[in-house]
């Protein structure tokens, strides 16, 4: 009965030891230091250490002066140590807030609101291939690739930001975790970024395609950032959540509709081998000299002619004629003339 208490104390000590390694990680997410990135659907936010003595924030517009001007928005924080980034606040007020004293003047940074995007995309290991919204051999090795901003909560709060991968199965099932090669299974639950883009790999997160508990068929992947409530209060896509994208796992290019058997691609093959051999040359050939008939033409030039032919024609000569007679009256009287001066001689 001693040893029995014992060990359960002994089980209670470590499990208490085991949440004091893990809670300050998490608790550490939401405590937010003086100039920190914070991220527009954040909530539950501990902002004590970024405001100090100040209870209110401002922000300035791009190439306002902040040392003579008055800022553009004010916030009260009334509970710095459960503040929210509330899109209605938030949205187009990116960049530094900077804490406002007694007079409303600027005193240095608070925190830097930034809105968030949050992208994945599909990668073929085992060929180095972008696969994402295209097929994937089964058998082939996958990893997920993630594309946000999100990687500035590991340096500014000292663990990633947590980001749920959701792979939906064919039938419409949810993994939780993936089995890469050898067997092994990793939750892709609340996986910390810290870089971007994030490869699942970089944590040993492998997706087998070809192992027995995946069946063939599309899938589709797409994450959600669980930052302290971001996807719940900012639910928009490209923003706390990815866009959804597919993944085919077959093991027949789909170009391809089935097996090497299939009598559409044996028909296809002759049609293209047919297409390039010059026997298809003679019937165009053949077929030219028939659409160019020889009795077409003269019919088409007889029939321009008849009316071009102009009768009058033979008319233009007629004033020749009339001159004629003119002309041999003349030449009569000039030899009646020549006769009497010749008959006068005599």
């Amino acid at each position: 009965m001693v040893m029995t208490l014992k060990i359960s104390t002994s089980i209670a000590l470590l499990s208490l030891l085991v949440l004091g390694l893990i809670l300050p990680v998490h608790a550490a997410l939401n405590t937010i230091s003086q100039g920190n990135i914070v991220f527009i659907g954040e909530y539950g936010l501990d902002v004590s250490g970024a405001m100090g003595v100040d209870s209110k924030i401002g922000w300035w517009g791009s190439g306002a002066s902040i040392s003579s001007t008055a800022p553009t928005q004010v916030l009260t924080i009334g509970t710095p140590t459960n503040f929210a980034i509330t899109p209605a606040e938030f949205s187009g007020y990116t960049g530094n807030w900077y804490r406002l004293d007694n007079a409303g003047k600027a005193d240095g940074t608070a925190f830097n609101v930034q809105d968030p995007s949050l992208a994945i995309r599909v990668e073929d290991v085992t060929l180095n291939l972008d696969r994402t919204n295209d097929w994937v051999p089964t058998g082939d090795v996958v990893r997920f690739a993630i594309d946000s901003n999100l990687y500035a909560v590991a340096s500014d709060r000292g663990a990633g930001a947590p980001v749920t991968i959701h792979l939906l199965s064919p039938n419409g099932g949810e993994y939780s975790s993936v089995v890469g090669p050898g067997g092994a299974s990793h939750s892709i639950v609340d996986v910390p970024v810290t870089t971007t883009p994030f490869l699942s790999d970089s944590l040993g997160i492998l997706w087998d395609t070809g192992n027995s508990l995946y069946s063939q068929g599309t899938y589709q992947v797409y994450a959600e950032c669980t930052l302290n409530g971001m996807k719940d209060n900012y639910p928009a896509t490209g923003k706390s959540i990815s866009n959804r994208i597919t993944a085919l796992d077959q093991d027949v290019n789909p170009l391809i509709k089935s097996g090497g058997s299939n009598p559409s691609i044996t028909a296809h093959v002759p049609t293209t081998v047919k297409t390039s051999v010059p026997t298809t040359v003679p019937p165009t050939v053949t077929t030219v000299p028939t659409t160019i008939p020889p009795p077409s033409i003269p019919t088409t030039i007889i029939t321009t002619e008849t009316p071009a032919t102009p009768v009058p024609v033979t008319t233009t000569p007629i004033p020749a004629t009339t001159k004629a007679p003119g002309f041999g009256l003349m030449l009569t009287l000039s030899s009646i003339a020549v006769g009497l001066m010749v008959c006068l001689r005599k």
